[in-house]
């Protein structure tokens, strides 16, 4: 038995036995979820929230004052701005503002793998938040939280990867689990995290190229072609006739070989979205 196969095949027990070590949401967002689901919840509850972490309340102001969110008046608390954007949406913002925390390294080791996998999450999340607003449909700000958790799962697998020094160099091998077995991590996280299944759903499924849902568009397609996207003129670009084959950009009336990020009206939002991530 291979080295890789080793590694699966202890990755896949420790999931099954649960006793593989997930990340946990971090306590905040936990919070705000809570009094969100609440049936009286108010803004002030939030707000009281909210003001204990000082980063998140700077960053929740900023959002609320960019041009994807602002209105007329500016906005200078953090209760006027729960209030402008709303008990629901302010609940997706916050658990996407806090999820930088969760990609924090453990070791040197990790750290420069760990740098790479969020800045590529808050790729897809952007490019997802631009596909989104052409279908009503779905939510800018669900699509913002797809993208930044689709590759949830990888967490754990580099994670216990740390462990074994070796395994960790060997960048095609490690690689190669993380690609197997990402999408299963991922789901069980968000289970464990209480997540919706359309969310659940996007870290299962969207490196299901075939995918092909009944009821379509949904958060899965969006954010499948905002990952392939996020590969264009990459080492990691698909060949343009496997892209062809895949449902999900003709359900969202994406041509394969179109670059959403280069056309006028979206290249502006696309660098907005990003900013809220301080790109």
């Amino acid at each position: 038995m291979t080295e890789q196969e080793i590694f699966y095949n202890e990755i896949l027990a420790d999931l099954e036995s649960g006793t593989l070590a997930l990340p946990t949401l971090p306590e905040v967002a936990l919070k705000v979820r809570d009094v969100v689901d609440e049936p009286d919840a108010t803004a002030s509850q939030i707000a009281d929230i909210v003001i204990t972490d000082a980063a998140l309340s700077a960053r929740l102001l900023k959002v609320a004052n960019s041009p994807l969110y602002r209105g007329r008046v500016p906005i200078e608390s953090v209760q006027m701005a729960i209030s402008r954007l709303g008990l629901s949406l302010v609940r997706n913002l916050v658990t996407s503002l806090v999820m930088e925390q969760i990609f924090q390294a453990t070791s040197n080791h990790l750290d420069k793998r760990l740098h790479e996998l969020w800045e590529q999450s808050i790729q897809v999340s952007a490019l997802s938040q631009i596909l989104a607003r052409n279908h009503p449909s779905i939510n800018n700000d669900e699509a913002m939280l797809a993208g930044l958790i689709h590759d949830i799962g990888t967490l754990p697998i580099l994670m216990k990867a740390d462990e074994k020094p070796n395994l960790l160099k060997n960048t095609a091998l490690l690689d190669g689990v993380v690609s197997s077995l990402h999408p299963r991590v991922g789901a069980a996280i968000l289970r464990k995290w209480e997540f919706p299944e359309t969310l659940i759903a996007v870290a299962a499924e969207h490196e299901n190229l075939n995918r092909n849902s009944a009821n379509g568009p949904d958060l899965v397609d969006i954010v499948q072609v905002a990952n392939l996207q996020s590969y264009m003129n990459t080492e990691k670009a698909l060949d343009p006739n496997v892209l062809a084959k895949i449902p999900a950009f003709a359900k969202l009336g994406i041509e394969t070989g179109m670059n959403v990020v280069e056309l006028d009206e979206n290249s502006e939002e696309y660098a907005e979205a990003l900013a809220l991530f301080g790109f």
